[in-house]
């Protein structure tokens, strides 16, 4: 058995498996998402939505709602969100109802509200299904689902309300932010869902705009990322960044502490539910585990990192350097705290983790990047197992599964035979080392003169474009110095990580002005 995965190119929209012949192609798809249990496959057309099974591709049923832009199942996929655009409404006419909960068996519609803002549109469920929530201004609005008709079955309101979270589990509890206001502090509050009038817990803290909670598995303790839009101190353009730690039963909470100055990049916890990791500080980064009572457990060392997740058993993770990083991953086993390899993923947009535990797919994708865009899978030993290249690659995902389908084995599968990876496309540009760029230019410089011979003048453009050459190639050897200070462990302020970044873009940009000198 292996697992499923879909991808949206150019080239339409496909779900398939690593060596099986395609379970769905279809051209006319705009976007699709798989459900969270992996039953189901929504695909999203101009006009409608598809509903399929993701087991054997056939239809289940279709819902008649066009431009969809956001769509999203439910825990137990019993239900499928769905935004469009907000449009302003003809004077004495109501608004359109442009955000609506639709059953995913039949198509039938349960609810619609008016939701005119992107962000934060949709409810958040219990994960049995029972009953979900939207934040109304400073009010949390709660319905229950068997009960959509008779409107909202409970409220909670809190006068500086402006986020909120609920928890997975058995027990379902909802987390609140509260922001800071005249002096007073930020807050969390956890609440039970069955009693709103019972608060469980709750925690106070200073320097707070924004929140990101993560629950672990179990729904018993969250963890909450604050995020403030301005660093007071001045050390960093994006803001401070905390992370505290809560239970639900109120009877341990506290802030977790960071040895390490600098942003806070990523969280994850175990699927155990008994343990997280944080990747934090100036680069280069470090990484640490904490156990239940976040105390430090492992370190797990310092580098050029800002992503850290779990494979679904646990038994591995992965510690990466994306975004404006070079792209470098560690996999770990986490039964013997042994780095498994290391290796490059360059210019990956995402990287996710397959059910069956012992795979993750990488993808590049044309909104970052707009060269190299495709899919990758590689084994946790990094060989490179599957490989599809296109000109532009918009989505990749795995197909959903319990890890109970994919049993954890005592010891590591041993490295399968990799792939021989496709000629790949033609590079932006070509990257000289330092010590040949004065011969480089030299003989670009005799090339030019002889056409100048030739022709007996050169013109203005000509010479223009050979000064943006020159300047271009000044910003490589800056960018190679940064990489070399990088790889040497130094610490790396994130202005200097970004304009590592830029590499690929300046290479691409002279490959175009010299093509224009021949």
């Amino acid at each position: 058995m292996e697992p499923q995965f879909a991808y949206h190119s150019n080239a339409g929209f496909t779900a398939t498996t690593k060596t099986n012949d395609a379970l769905i192609n279809d051209q006319q798809v705009k976007y699709f998402k798989y459900s969270p249990l992996g039953n189901y496959l929504a695909l999203v057309y101009p006009e409608k939505i598809a509903i399929m099974s993701a087991r054997d591709g056939k239809q289940q049923c279709i819902i008649g709602i066009a431009n969809v832009l956001e769509f999203e199942f439910s825990p137990r996929e019993n239900y499928l969100s769905t935004w469009t655009r907000f449009t302003k409404p003809e004077e004495g006419q109501e608004p359109k109802r442009n955000f609506v909960i639709w059953k995913t068996t039949t198509g039938k519609e349960e609810i619609a509200f008016v939701q005119k803002s992107q962000a934060k549109w949709n409810v958040q469920w219990t994960e049995d299904e029972s009953q979900c929530a939207r934040l109304v201004g400073q009010e949390l609005q709660f319905y229950n689902s068997n009960q959509f008709s008779n409107g909202i079955s409970n409220r909670l309101k809190i006068e500086g309300i402006a986020d909120f979270s609920i928890s997975p589990g058995k027990r379902s509890v909802v987390c609140v932010f509260i922001g800071e206001k005249k002096g007073a502090p930020a807050s969390v509050r956890i609440f039970d869902i069955l009693n709103l009038k019972q608060q469980l817990s709750q925690k106070s803290f200073f320097k707070a705009d924004s929140v990101t909670f993560h629950w672990n598995r179990l729904g018993t303790h969250v963890l909450v990322f604050t995020h403030t839009d301005v660093d007071t101190t001045g050390k960093s353009y994006y803001g401070e960044t905390s992370l505290y730690y809560l239970s639900i039963t109120g009877n341990f909470d506290c802030k977790v502490e960071l040895d390490k100055q600098g942003p806070i990049h990523d969280v994850a916890w175990s699927p155990n539910s008994k343990e997280f990791i944080v990747v934090y500080g100036t680069m280069p980064a470090k990484a640490t585990l904490f156990d239940h009572k976040a105390s430090p457990m492992y370190e797990l060392g310092s580098a050029a990192r800002n992503q850290v997740r779990y494979s679904p058993s646990g038994r591995l993770f992965f510690l990466a350097g994306f975004g404006n990083l070079a792209g470098d991953l560690d996999v770990w086993d986490r039964r013997s705290f042994k780095k498994i390899v290391t290796m490059q993923a360059s210019n990956s947009s995402t990287c996710e983790w397959g059910p069956d535990g012992r795979h993750f797919m990488t993808t590049t994708l044309y909104k970052r990047m707009k060269v190299d865009n495709g899919i990758k899978i590689f084994h946790f030993t990094g060989v490179l197992v599957h490989q599809f290249d296109c000109k532009e690659m918009y989505d990749g995902q795995w197909r959903p599964d319990s890890a109970e389908n994919w049993p954890e084995r005592n010891a590591l599968s041993p490295p399968p035979p990799g792939i021989k990876p496709p000629t790949p496309a033609k590079a932006a540009g070509k990257y000289v080392p330092p010590g040949l760029r004065n011969a480089q230019r030299s003989m670009e410089k005799m090339t030019l003169e002889k056409k100048v011979e030739k022709i007996g003048m050169v013109s203005g453009s000509q010479l223009e474009t050979e000064k943006k050459i020159k300047n271009l190639n000044k910003k490589l050897k800056q960018i190679q110095d940064l990489r070399d200070k990088m790889k040497s462990g130094q610490p790396m302020e994130l202005t200097q990580i970004q304009k590592i970044e830029t590499e690929p873009s300046i290479l691409q940009e002279i490959e175009t002005l010299k093509a224009k000198l021949q």
